[in-house]
């Protein structure tokens, strides 16, 4: 009896060391294989995370590369808009320029009309003055011995004879022209008189021209008995 309970005993020993390994063995390959997936699906993760991440990091670059050139082309368009606005500040300016210049240019214009205008009518009223002198002369010069002579400087020489009763021939000589005023003007009197500049006056106030001639020749005839 005590050696069949002997040999139950070491049976069961056997079976229960034999049963230990058995699960035990299948609780490593259990836990082996569970830490196997887990190991896969942690990679997998870590793998398709990183991938995603390595995604984002690329959007952002693209997106801060984005913004760069959005920078840029703001930059670019303030740049051409301050240009712009010189070149209209520019443009405004020349064109004030050309108005004032054109101003300028017309005042310029209107200006030497009048001043042409002004010689024209005193060229008209020199030429008409000299035509009233010239038929004065010439009447003068068939009763009273009068030569008129034009000389340089558009001047007018006047000869007096038959004034001194000693010698009739001896010539008395008055010179005048006009002016750039338009005015008559005694330029020499040979010999002098000193009443010329008294008869020069009169000679402009009235513009009596024969009158002027024959209070010369009477001042040349008092003189000639002096």
């Amino acid at each position: 009896a005590e050696d069949e309970v002997t040999l139950f005993e070491r049976d069961m020993k056997e079976f229960w060391i034999q049963f230990k390994i058995s699960y035990g063995t299948e609780q490593n390959n259990q836990t082996s294989a569970l830490r196997d997936l887990c190991k896969e699906t942690i990679e997998a993760l870590s793998e398709k995370w990183s991938k995603k991440l390595k995604e984002e990091d690329l959007m952002i670059d693209k997106i801060q590369e984005y913004n760069n050139e959005i920078l840029q082309q703001s930059k670019y368009v303030a740049e051409k808009e301050e240009q712009l606005t010189e070149i209209k500040l520019k443009l405004n300016q020349e064109e004030e320029q050309q108005k004032n210049l054109t101003d300028s240019i017309q005042e310029l214009k209107e200006e030497l009309m009048k001043k042409m205008e002004t010689k024209s009518s005193k060229n008209k009223a020199a030429k008409e003055k000299m035509e009233q002198v010239s038929k004065i002369t010439t009447l003068f010069k068939e009763h009273l011995g009068l030569e008129m002579r034009r000389i340089h400087d558009e001047q007018l020489q006047f000869i007096f004879r038959h004034i001194d009763h000693k010698d009739p021939d001896k010539p008395y000589i008055c010179t005048l022209c006009i002016n750039e005023q338009g005015d008559y003007e005694v330029t020499s009197c040979t010999p002098p008189l000193d009443c010329i500049a008294e008869l020069q006056l009169k000679l402009r106030e009235t513009n009596n021209f024969s009158a002027f001639v024959a209070n010369i020749r009477k001042a040349f005839t008092a003189l000639s008995y002096k």
